[in-house]
């Protein structure tokens, strides 16, 4: 996301003065500070890593090569990228990591917002097509209610099939997969 940093001083976006990390924010504020960022962005950039993509290469390679990705894409380039958390590689291009940057740095938790409010979105558009897992309330976190539905019915189209929390499984299995990795 490139910020217009002259749209910041304007009276419009005072709702920016709430940035925080999105998950501290409730549904109302992410809203109001969506449509904000939204106002003040120069560009924003959305990658949607499918669930396919992330079984074949794994979460945290899928997350580092999407952000290398929309980094990638910034023409023309930003003066300064900040990332929350971790350095991308050396292909990516020129970033700072900020640990807990969402807290920290304005642009990244206005990016974290971006995201959230893009996933929720996503999310509540998906409990049409599958309304047993519930999309709308957990919003792809899990639950207990969710854990149970999956076990209950198996994973959806959109759900990862390499994510094997034990969670989704039964207490026999759960049990099974943990006394095996505790076995000498």
């Amino acid at each position: 996301m490139l910020l217009d940093y002259g749209c910041l001083r304007d009276h419009r976006v005072r709702p920016l003065a709430l940035l925080n990390d999105s998950k501290q924010l409730s549904v109302t504020h992410r809203e109001e500070l969506f449509r904000a960022i939204v106002g003040c962005a120069e560009k924003i950039a959305v990658r949607v890593i499918s669930p396919r993509e992330i079984d074949r290469n794994g979460l945290h390679r899928s997350n580092l090569a999407g952000l290398r990705a929309v980094l990638a894409s910034l023409t023309p380039p930003a003066e300064v990228c900040l990332v929350d958390g971790f350095r991308l590689g050396a292909s990516a291009p020129e970033h700072r990591a900020v640990v807990d940057g969402d807290e920290r740095s304005a642009a990244i938790a206005a990016a974290s917002i971006v995201a959230k409010v893009t996933r929720d979105r996503y999310m509540r558009r998906a409990a049409a097509l599958y309304p047993a897992f519930g999309f709308e309330q957990h919003v792809g976190y899990i639950t207990p209610g969710h854990s149970a539905v999956v076990r209950e019915r198996g994973p959806s189209q959109i759900h990862r099939r390499s994510f094997q929390a034990l969670c989704y499984l039964s207490a026999e299995e759960a049990e099974r997969r943990v006394a095996a990795v505790l076995a000498p």
